[in-house]
This record gives structure tokens, sequence and C-alpha cells, in this order.
């Protein structure tokens, strides 16, 4: 009679390599945003809602840093070097390898069924206690378990597919909805927005929330799960 294997097996990736590839390009793309839209955002730190807004116009709530045009008002007696024009570049750049890459991925997702099979929550999930259960264990701070580490509760998938189908596309929008060559196309969708600065702040409000990032990052990067001791 053989002995039983007490060896370490690797589990299945949890993420497949599709997923993962668009995941990290969109990760670099959103990197590359962020570094340009601060640069943008240091040229003019004043947001204003409606269609026009300057250094003349009354603002809605400004960001308390120096800017890099000495005619921005900003109650600073000097200013920061002007990166403006790379910034709009690398930002116009980035913005469309993102959208690129989430449309593949989105495309990806609906032939695969991957939405409906790992990310909709399940009939059995659509009800008060699991809500309310799933809450508390963020509420209290829980640290994600072993079994956890391998499965995503209802609020994770709500919040997840909330980002790919709600946030994004109004990321994108609110984005579009700056470019003057757009506004002038498709006027109706920039003020359903409440005009271009509008758009621009809630272009700037619009944020990505990453649940489980430390718990989840490293089936991200390399596909592998847990490991398991095979069994006798």
């Amino acid at each position: 009679m053989s002995a039983p294997a007490t060896g370490l097996t690797s589990a299945p990736p949890r993420h497949a390599a599709f997923v993962r590839v668009t995941h990290w390009i969109t990760t670099l793309c959103f990197f590359a945003l962020l570094l340009s839209g601060l640069e943008i955002l240091i040229s003019h730190p004043r947001f204003y809602w409606g269609e026009t807004g300057n250094s003349g116009t009354p603002v809605l709530f400004k960001i308390p840093i120096p800017a890099s045009r000495a005619t921005v008002p900003t109650g600073y007696n000097y200013g920061l070097p002007d990166q403006n024009g790379w910034s709009r570049y690398l930002h116009f750049q980035a913005g469309w390898a993102a959208v690129l890459t989430g449309l593949a991925y989105l495309i990806w997702g609906l032939w695969t069924g991957h939405f409906r099979s790992n990310l909709v929550p399940g009939r059995s999930d659509l009800n008060l206690r699991a809500y309310l259960a799933a809450m508390a264990g963020h509420l209290h701070f829980k640290f994600a378990g072993h079994d956890d580490d391998n499965s995503y509760n209802v609020l994770q998938r709500t919040a997840y597919l909330s980002v790919v189908f709600v946030l994004f596309p109004l990321v994108i929008w609110t984005g579009l909805a700056l470019s003057p060559g757009w506004n002038s196309a498709f006027p109706a969708t920039v003020n359903l927005l409440g005009g271009r600065q509008s758009a621009r702040t809630l272009h700037f409000f619009v944020t990505v929330a990453v649940s489980g990032f430390r718990n989840r990052m490293r089936g991200m990067i390399t596909g592998g799960g847990a490991t398991s001791k095979e069994q006798p």
C-alpha cells in the first residue's frame, strides 16, 4: 500500500491570461492618466459648473495649490513649471489606450460568459441577509481568508461591475466632453452633463475603487492560486 502524498500542488490560475493582460495594461494606462492629469490640474486648479469658466468667473471650488500659469489666481506669489504640453499629449494617448483595452475586455467578457459566470451575483446572493453579511465583514475590516481569497462576495462583485459598466464609461464620457471637436460634433452629450466645465468637474470626481488589492494582486500578476496539499 503506497503512502499518501503530502507535497504541495499549485491551484489553477484564478484569472485567465487575457484578464491579467488587459487589467495590467489598464493599470499602466491609469497610472499615465493620473500623472498627466495632475500636471493638467496644476495648470488650472480651479473648477466651475456650466458651459464656461475661467480666471474671471466665479469658482465652484479650487485646489489650494500654486498654478503653473501666472494668469490663474491661486493666492500664491509664484508659479510651478508649466508642463501642460506633454501632459495633455500623454493624457490623450493613455486615454485611448485604456478605451481600446476596455472594449477588448468587454467583448471578451461577453463572448466567453466571464461576466455572467464569475461576476454577476447569483440568485442566492440577491437577498438582504447576503448584503448585510458582506457589508458587516467590510465594516469590521475583516481580512480575507483562504476561502474568501479565492471567491468574491456580493459587494465585491457589485463594485467591480459598477466600475466596468458605470464608472469607466462615465470617465470616458466626461473626458470626451472636454474635447472641442467632440463638443462640436455631439453637443447633446456635453449638454447632458451640464456643459464642458461641468464635465471637467465630474471628470475630476469620478474615481475607481479597488477591492481586495493586497490579497488579489498576486493572482492578477502571475495567475497562480493558493497552494494546497494533495489529499490521500
